[in-house]
């Protein structure tokens, strides 16, 4: 397929060092689905609030990722941003923010995240009871669902739609939802719509011996059951952003399959990626180099494999725009 000109700009611009290595790991990347294999998302930080979606919606939507796993905070604030996008606050100036000037923020109910402020009670607020719909229907049924699953639902619902500051085709989790793709979520509990459902389990409302949110060990089973069902042929790619649980948690699956449950022949990660600025040092996961993941029996000693030590946010968005022709 012809390449557009962000494509042609990159291959002929970015010829050493980081800017080589996203070239030749976007490429790596394009021929890998082009040649039938599938690619998980394996995503951290807080890439949703910026608006990450703008790229990442069309990737979804054209196939390109079949499995996100990603931070609790990065599903919530996607939804966030779509229902409330007007409300939230630029700071440019946040490095030279005072002690003080950070409290009239939250006095304000502004939380911030780097240079851009959500604000609580259009976003966190917004969500709340339209979720407790859900969660009490999911009570009254006896039903117990991931938390994509509950997100799938509140978005098929339409409650949200009269909500809506940005266009739809820049919300990732939409995208997601119309692809009905899995957007598994290791730890759950660590976000706000996760303290929100406690605190109603507090009150007594819910209760969380018999949690309606199914948890991470049901998580790993689904994905290993996923993983089994689509990993033949060219296999399943593996594209990171940041460390974290995001991404140890599901790369995990392959050595789990091949050396605790003993299973033979399990497809090692047919291609792997990381946009990450942590360093390799102190026994970092997050910067651990792609060799260290052989030891591990994530990685085959012929799997293509990058680290592109730069900044996700910058990076992504134009390997994003190579895969997709542009």
């Amino acid at each position: 397929m012809a390449k557009g000109p962000i494509s042609n700009f990159i291959t002929h611009n970015y010829r050493h060092f980081n800017a080589a290595t996203l070239v030749d790991a976007a490429v790596a990347f394009d021929e890998h689905i082009n040649a039938g294999g599938k690619m998980m998302l394996a995503m951290a930080g807080a890439m949703s609030t910026a608006e990450l979606g703008v790229s990442l919606a069309e990737m979804i939507r054209q196939d390109k990722f079949a499995i996100v796993c990603c931070s609790a905070n990065n599903l919530e604030e996607d939804i966030m941003n779509l229902v409330a996008h007007s409300h939230y606050k630029r700071v440019p100036y946040y490095r030279d923010l005072t002690p003080e000037m950070e409290k009239e923020l939250l006095d304000n109910h502004m939380n911030r995240v780097t240079d851009t402020c959500i604000p609580e009670e259009e976003a966190f607020r917004r969500l709340e009871h339209h979720l407790v719909d859900i969660w009490n229907e999911m009570k009254a049924k006896g039903e117990r669902l991931f938390p994509w699953e509950v997100i799938y639902r509140l978005l098929r619902s339409g409650v949200l739609e009269q909500y809506y500051e940005i266009d739809p085709k820049d919300s990732w989790v939409l995208a997601a939802c119309e692809k009905n793709i899995p957007i598994i979520v290791p730890a759950w509990e660590d976000c706000t719509t996760a303290n929100i459902y406690t605190a109603h389990c507090i009150r007594g409302e819910f209760d969380p011996s018999k949690s309606m949110v199914k948890n991470g060990i049901e998580t790993m089973i689904f994905l290993t059951e996923w993983y089994r069902e689509n990993c033949g042929g060219k296999g399943v790619g593996f594209f990171q952003i940041g460390g974290g649980t995001a991404g140890d948690f599901p790369i995990c699956v392959v050595p789990m399959m091949a050396q605790d449950l003993e299973w033979p022949d399990v497809p090692l990660w047919a291609y792997f990626c990381q946009i990450s600025d942590s360093t390799t040092s102190y026994g970092s996961y997050s910067g651990a180099v792609p060799n260290e993941k052989i030891t591990w029996g994530k990685l085959d000693i012929n799997t293509p494999k990058f680290v592109v030590e730069s900044d996700a946010t910058i990076v992504a968005p134009l390997m994003f725009a190579y895969v997709l022709g542009m």
